[in-house]
């Protein structure tokens, strides 16, 4: 017996006893109470499927012209709906928090990426508890409910293996079952996983076949067969965010081979050739205009020649992992299809959580990491045509060169991160629900945006936005529910009213029109960036010009006026004042004002702790420390690791090699500095000691490493350059064996068992100040001079 309507806008919905006879004796006869009856949502509520994919541009996708083939995506927009005007953020975790609550980023906290938050409501990477995830209001209103992949939405300083876990998908955020990993990225061929909220390791490697997509896809099949088995009268809500496409570009090769040859003529052409196809399906106005390349865009035909076969396999790669990921996502329909439930299960297919990455450098990389640390210019032409063949493999952290992620969002302008422009913020997206969609097939052009989709889900359960959940009192979401256009394909557009802020880059929609300002470059990473007032506006009539290629500012400056006063509005209502646009000094979270794990200059560490993030451990880069450890050995000596930060791509390690201590320090995967003892660590407990001294004078630079036994010098080396930023966006910290890929190859993940015994790991950081890597202006110095 369904429940009421007013009585579900209070979740937990309240008990409310029936009155009635109480009789004292069990067996009499008029002892009576009503069947204890499950909570479901109200009767054809639907199954809901999310499926959020990472980092696709408008135009990758052949759903929308692009040359990517997603035969999955195809299939759903021919028994359903295309969207042409769907938006997101401009990033990951902001998109993500959006579509999870229904509310614009700022609101809830998330400005920009959790690894960034400041102290100011819009960028605290806060939820507040006014408003309750779409997750939450499902559960509480009897749905199953499950996420599988990514999730970008704990604040850092909670991404311990000690939460808190109020963030997590699987305890605050309203699902029954977690499977995936917590952060920006992952390696998706040896991710850091969890299970809820237990770390686990992949269940096999990558040499026995394992790929994190295969991975995830088997796990919501699983979950939803089960679920369908055991509760076939309840509605799901499945949450299927693969880290896919983001970087690293990781497919199995032949599905990259599969495109060989086909992007040779370069980005440019890629455009004109995406831009006909999409006009040829429909899914731009006929008189849409392609938009120029920017000239912080370098042209395909000025790359140097010996460069461009390794850029045309970097988008081999890239096209290969994007049909990859979609084929894994067609598994996923096909379990639900194979179930008998597809035609009442409203199926979300959202392609990209904002545009194209233009993160990987305008030559791309082979490790994306040694551009955010700053140090693209060590992987030189030569080197990245040396690995070639290595691109997309488990050898490598690709990433594609910024021409790509421009062409993928074909025809806007800019890429990701740019909330100005479209190429930023619009992505393709496609509805799917026999029950409730009468058209197969269409199109749909009314403006709609992520935070669109909680209150489009409710509307369709027949549930309403609940008022107080957990005792809670409720603001009211923040979108529209997109239900008006399922079966009306002229209606008019609810949804016309909407700001856009990323990194100080802005925009405002409102009616049609488009006010916006791109105040930073992605991949420019130094130089001084301008005053707020001092960025130039551009103003757009998206009635008559879809991808704002024709600026009308000059012609409407009063107009542009009104609108710039507006997005104004908009920002202080939803806490996006003040801007920021700070780079490096929002990674530091002293000056951010974000909270820590770790404080002062030590931190200590006992055995078998591990899975620790990057935010979990003290920092020791661009400074002197060391590291010391009481450990017992055995008769005949010890082996393996005492202490490892990072990975093959970038990281550190003290460990015992035929007995005798090594230390190594990894620069990016392309240099490697081992410092060796020159005898073993007797038998019995003793004290093993690394001291690192830093060079100082700046960023990345080298030092001395020494080693000792018992306060004794055992051996000693150089450490040519180190890491300034960040060693790896997933992997981790571990006592006694080292989790994910290894830092050097001396050891494998299987062999890194430390075979004595650990006592305790100790870091200590050098008590001067000299080596601060923030300037006076707050500027990243990241121009460092390698002479």
């Amino acid at each position: 017996m369904s429940v009421d309507r007013h009585a579900r806008s209070i979740l937990p919905i309240p008990d409310r006893p029936s009155p009635g006879l109480t009789t004292y004796d069990a067996k009499d006869p008029d002892t009576s109470y009503p069947p204890i009856e499950p909570l479901l949502p109200p009767e054809g509520a639907p199954n809901v499927l999310v499926v959020v994919l990472d980092d696709v541009g408008f135009g990758a996708s052949s759903a929308f012209g692009g040359p990517c083939q997603t035969p999955t995506a195809e299939r759903l927009a021919a028994g359903g709906l295309r969207y042409n005007r769907f938006h997101t953020t401009a990033l990951c975790a902001p998109t993500r928090q959006a579509l999870l609550t229904g509310r614009n980023h700022h609101s809830v906290g998330m400005g920009s990426i959790t690894e960034t938050a400041t102290s100011a409501p819009g960028n605290n990477s806060l939820r507040p508890n006014t408003k309750a995830p779409l997750a939450t209001t499902l559960k509480l209103n009897g749905y199953s409910t499950a996420q599988f992949g990514k999730c970008h939405e704990v604040p850092v300083w909670q991404s311990s293996p000690m939460g808190p876990f109020d963030a997590w998908p699987s305890a605050g955020g309203g699902f029954e079952t977690f499977y995936g990993f917590i952060g920006g990225e992952n390696n998706q061929w040896d991710p850091a996983l969890y299970d809820g909220t237990t770390p686990v390791e992949p269940p096999a490697t990558a040499e026995e076949g394992y790929h994190l997509t295969e991975d995830l896809a088997d796990h919501a099949c699983n979950w939803i067969r089960q679920q369908k088995a055991l509760m076939p009268d309840k509605p799901f809500f499945v949450y299927f965010a693969p880290g896919a496409t983001h970087a690293p570009h990781h497919v199995p090769k032949e599905w990259a081979d599969k495109y060989a040859g086909q992007f040779d003529d370069g980005w440019d052409v890629l455009r004109e050739r995406t831009f006909a196809r999409q006009k040829e399906l429909g899914v731009i106005p006929e008189d849409a205009e392609l938009t120029v390349r920017h000239d912080e865009i370098t042209a395909w035909d000025e790359m140097p020649a010996e460069l461009k076969p390794v850029l045309a396999r970097q988008m081999e790669v890239y096209a290969g992992f994007l049909e990859h990921t979609d084929h894994h996502v067609g598994r996923v329909i096909d379990a639900i299809d194979d179930l008998g439930v597809l035609e009442n299960s409203l199926v979300y297919y959202i392609i990209g959580d904002n545009g194209a990455s233009g993160e990987g450098t305008l030559n791309g990389a082979f490790n994306e990491m040694a551009n955010f640390n700053g140090m693209a210019a060590l992987e030189t032409p030569e080197f990245l045509r040396s690995k070639i063949d290595e691109l997309g493999s488990p050898t490598s952290y690709n990433h594609y060169a910024v021409g790509w992620a421009h062409a993928m969002c074909t025809p806007y302008q800019w890429t990701k991160q740019v909330a100005s422009h479209w190429g930023g913020t619009r992505n393709g997206t496609i509805l799917h629900w026999p029950a409730g969609i009468e058209e197969k097939g269409g199109l749909r052009s009314q403006f709609t945006h992520v935070i669109d989709l909680a209150p489009t889900v409710l509307e369709a359960a027949g549930l309403p936005e609940p008022t107080m959940v957990n005792g809670v009192m409720q603001s009211p979401m923040e979108g529209t529910s997109m239900l008006y256009t399922f079966n009306e394909e002229g209606a008019p557009e609810q949804h016309d009213l909407q700001y856009f802020e990323m990194f100080g880059n802005r925009g405002l929609y409102y009616k049609g029109w488009s006010a916006v300002t791109k105040h930073r470059t992605p991949w420019v990473l130094v130089g001084q960036l301008p005053p707020f007032d001092d960025d130039v506006w551009e103003l757009y009539d998206g009635s008559s010009d879809h991808s704002q290629a024709r600026d009308l500012s000059a012609e409407h400056p009063d107009l542009l006026a009104k609108l710039q006063r507006l997005w104004i509005i908009e920002a202080t209502k939803y806490n996006v004042l003040p801007i920021d646009d700070r780079g490096a000094e929002r990674l530091e979270p002293g000056l951010a004002g974000r909270p820590t794990l770790i404080r002062g200059t030590s931190q200590l560490f006992f055995p078998g702790m591990g899975r620790l993030s990057e935010n979990s451990v003290v920092s020791i880069k661009n400074k002197s420390f060391s590291v010391t450890a009481e450990i017992e050995v055995p008769e005949g000596g010890a082996e393996g690791v005492i202490i490892a930060q990072g990975g093959r791509f970038g990281g550190w390690a003290l460990y015992l090699k035929a007995g005798r201590a090594k230390f190594v320090y990894n620069v990016l995967g392309i240099h490697e500095f081992p410092v060796e003892a020159a005898s073993p660590v007797p038998a019995g407990t003793h004290q093993v000691r690394m001291e690192f001294a830093y060079d100082g004078g700046g960023l990345a630079k080298g030092g001395e490493a020494t080693l000792y036994y018992d306060g004794d010098s055992a051996g000693s080396g150089r450490i040519g350059m180190t890491q300034p930023m960040v060693f790896s966006a997933d992997e981790t910290t571990d006592i006694g064996y080292e989790s994910g890929t290894t830092v050097t190859p001396d050891y494998s993940a299987e062999t890194s068992k430390f075979t004595g015994k650990i006592s305790w790991v100790q870091i200590d950081l050098a008590q001067d100040d000299n080596d601060h890597f923030i300037s006076p202006e707050g500027r990243l110095r990241v121009a460092m001079a390698r002479q």
